[in-house]
């Protein structure tokens, strides 16, 4: 065992959420700003080359990182130190070169990329964003390996300077651009030198991180697989997890140009004027990924605690970790996603002061993303579950039934007139509301015991659905008294969350939502328990 404690399965988790915490701190004061600063149309050009960039970046880390993870989780667990040795080295081969095949697409192919996403105007985003590929493949190479020794600190330390360099370059760049008279893509460009930065920054760190403590951990007298060996089962466990995370990339990067091709071709709607519209979509979509955004808190804790329960036979742990893990998501994606949904309208126009139009418009699409977001949180929680117990090909499966259901209603809906850019939500709702299923009942057959998903789901739905009643009821009190401006407006969308999360607080507690027990796997779970009156 190495020199560092090894953390427990809620204590990864808890240094996760953390840090996600205040990575998600720092991506709200980037994003919002951000899309005060560019607008419908810039924000779209942003959208443009970050879709581009999240498919090839998922191509080069998606599976190998968890995949990684696996390999040395099983290596540590039996002290085999130069099997880690030769399981990181013959990964970083691996993440060296689709990282250098995916920055040399996006350096090389720029025009190209720019056409086939209907966004010619997204040239610069593109080509700013195209080094981060290799560095953030180099970066996740050393994460999986800090991941697979459960020790979490590394990669939430990594996220947080990842987040922080963007606010700090990307966000003044952006600004100074278009207050120069900059046309918008040119800062939609300025913002993603910041994230370009941030990456190499989070990176450098990693290697020095990996560098700094490799010596008591690396050097072993075991005797180890081939590298040959190592790279087929690497490459058998990443490549199923790769084209299921990957296809769901293409599937949001094929949607952008469908639906801009539609706009543009069957609504006869100008570049500028299509950009426009889908970048009202856009701007829900920045509130709609915040739940399931704390989902790798959970997920690069459960994977490697999972696997080495698995490994053991546990079926006990298996089914306490996965329990636990469900309980936690649904407690959190629910009124989460509750939340959004009711109060769309006042969060936006909170958010956006700058864009009032346009976030009246995105109000009806984070209505329905609301809801979708739960069941994105799901899909991502039972995904880990069957990647944990070795099935990832199922997670595949799933995922293109709803992709294909997703690209096919947008096709359809968005080319409708009397619909326009608002089927778009309608075919994220319906996708990820399949896949949540499906995995459901996957999920329930991987499992040696079954999990009893109406005990986990009931208490937070009936909590939430008050919780979500009162918010609406308390917000729609408050503008009685407090209207006529900004900040009295701000003011009343602030004071309904607040009773919303009071009254949400309150019913975890009298509906016995969590346990002593699932307190215990938090650090110091005994005396918050015993604050809480938690039996």
């Amino acid at each position: 065992m190495s020199r560092e404690k090894k953390q427990s399965f809620m204590g990864g988790v808890t240094v996760m959420a953390v840090s996600t915490v205040f990575v998600k701190i720092c991506g709200a004061l980037y994003k919002i700003p951000l899309n005060n600063i560019l607008g419908d149309e810039g924000a779209t050009h942003f959208m443009s080359a970050y879709y581009i960039y999240a498919l090839l970046l998922t191509i080069s880390t998606a599976g190998l990182p968890l995949a990684l993870s696996k390999l040395i989780s099983e290596a540590n667990a039996t002290g085999r130190r130069t099997q880690m040795r030769r399981c990181l080295n013959a990964a970083m081969a691996i993440f060296v070169a689709l990282g250098t095949l995916g920055s040399a697409i996006m350096l090389v192919f720029t025009e190209q990329l720019a056409a086939l996403m209907k966004n010619p105007l997204a040239y610069w985003p593109i080509k700013c964003l195209g080094i981060s590929v290799i560095c953030v493949s180099v970066m996740c190479a050393y994460r999986g390996f800090a991941q697979g020794r459960q020790n979490m600190v590394p990669t939430a330390a990594s996220q947080f300077i990842e987040a922080f360099t963007k606010l700090v370059v990307g966000l003044p760049l952006a600004w100074w651009l278009i207050r120069s008279g900059q046309p918008l893509e040119v800062g939609a460009a300025g913002a993603i030198v910041g994230v370009s930065a941030g990456i190499v920054l989070a990176m450098l760190y990693m290697t020095w991180e990996y560098r700094k403590h490799r010596g008591p951990i690396m050097w072993g007298t075991d005797r180890a697989q081939s590298y040959g060996t190592i790279t087929r089962r690497l490459l058998a466990l990443a490549i199923p997890i790769t084209i299921g995370q990957s296809g769901m990339s293409l599937f949001n990067m094929l949607d952008q140009s469908i639906i801009m091709g539609q706009l543009q071709e069957a609504l006869g709607y100008t570049n500028r004027e299509a950009a426009s519209l889908y970048g009202q979509f856009n701007f829900s979509n920045t509130l709609y990924n915040l739940p399931s955004s704390f989902l790798p808190a959970v997920a690069v804790s459960l994977v490697p605690a999972v696997t080495v329960a698995v490994a053991r036979k546990d079926h006990r742990e298996v089914n306490k970790v996965v329990t636990t893990s469900f309980r936690l998501i649904a407690m959190l994606a629910i009124p989460a996603g509750v939340g959004l949904s009711v109060l769309a309208g006042p969060i936006l126009l909170m958010l956006y002061p700058a864009q009032r139009e346009t976030a009246i418009a995105a109000t009806y699409h984070l209505q329905l993303l609301g809801v979708a977001s739960i069941f994105v949180c799901i899909m991502l929680l039972t995904n880990s579950i069957m990647q944990a117990h070795g099935k990832v090909r199922l997670p595949i499966y799933t995922m293109l039934a709803g992709g294909a259901l997703k690209v096919g209603i947008n096709y359809v809906l968005v080319a409708n007139p009397d619909i326009n850019i608002k089927g778009a939500p309608i075919g994220t709702l319906v996708c990820y509301g399949l896949i949540a299923l499906l995995n459901l009942i996957v999920v329930s057959r991987l499992l040696e015991k079954k999990p009893n998903y109406p005990a986990i789901f009931a208490k937070p739905v009936i909590a939430s659905a008050v919780m979500g009643a009162a918010a609406w009821a308390s917000h729609g009190l408050f503008s009685r008294f407090l209207h006529g401006g900004y900040m009295k407006e701000s003011l009343c969308t602030l004071l309904a969350v607040g009773v919303a999360v009071v009254i949400y607080l309150i019913l975890v507690i009298a509906l016995r939502m969590i346990t002593r027990e699932d307190l215990k796997m938090v650090p110091h779970g005994n005396k918050l328990a015993r604050l809480l009156h938690i039996r």
